[in-house]
């Protein structure tokens, strides 16, 4: 199925053309390998508690994560759009880490 072109513009917006863009690759990195909280995020990642808020916050406005819980123990997945066009996303981030 080729890559839907909506979706790589939007992933290409959230993660190449904002500031904080190499953080969000990295949230949708480690909830990939499992879901984790936001807590658990900061801790993983090395980023302060409200900086992994506010991108969870981005991500999730963009449909890219997906909460299941309330509040601080929310536990977050990649969405189901996201996995669709996972290939897209992979392409990014390693557009990413050849520019970092």
């Amino acid at each position: 199925m080729p890559p839907d072109p909506y979706a790589k513009r939007l992933l290409y917006f959230v993660f190449m053309g904002s500031r904080g863009g190499v953080n969000r690759a990295r949230i949708i990195s480690a909830i990939r390998r499992r879901p984790l909280n936001a807590n658990q995020l900061a801790k993983d990642l090395g980023l302060d508690y409200k900086a992994i808020q506010h991108h969870i916050g981005v991500l999730e406005k963009n449909n890219l994560v997906t909460r299941v819980g309330e509040r601080y123990g929310a536990t977050y997945f990649v969405s189901t759009f996201l996995e669709v066009n996972m290939e897209s996303f992979d392409e990014i981030a390693h557009k990413l880490e050849k520019s970092t």
